[in-house]
């Protein structure tokens, strides 16, 4: 894999996790818990890191790092705002943003895993995939937790 599509596959985890950085920073905005505020903005600190380091591969390939989210990130943000405006608000956003890990760590794990990918491109996504995966059961720990005290 040629530099530009090193670039562009890192680019697609990028506009991803700015899509999940956005998504935490307006729930920790909207939501009373004081943990969840801190745990939403803890996270969104996360994907912020992530983004900063693959910016920084993408930039070493010779390309311009991604600098906004996606179309699916945007639809999923907009349904979680609908979905805890007509619900448990606290349990709509964190069952919306246990959706977006899910998106993130996949797309992680299908970089990591295609041959196609460069090794550098692999290299900095093996380096960062414990933090995803840390991210991904933080809040599918949480949504069961809350889902079975309901």
């Amino acid at each position: 894999m040629n530099n530009e599509n090193t670039a562009h596959t890192l680019n697609d985890l990028i506009a991803i996790a700015r899509d999940g950085k956005s998504f935490y920073e307006e729930a920790a905005q909207k939501v009373d818990d004081a943990e969840l505020k801190n745990l939403f903005t803890r996270i969104a600190g996360i994907k912020g890191h992530l983004v900063t380091e693959l910016g920084a591969v993408v930039q070493a390939a010779g390309g311009t790092p991604e600098d906004s989210g996606t179309l699916v990130g945007s639809m999923q943000k907009m349904y979680g705002n609908l979905r805890a405006t007509l619900g448990d608000k606290e349990y709509g956003y964190v069952a919306q943003l246990e959706e977006s890990e899910d998106r993130l760590i996949n797309a992680f794990n299908e970089v990591a895993q295609d041959s196609r990918t460069s090794q550098a491109a692999r290299d900095v996504v093996t380096r960062l995939l414990p933090e995803v995966r840390a991210s991904h059961d933080v809040m599918r720990n949480r949504k069961l937790a809350m889902k079975s005290a309901a």
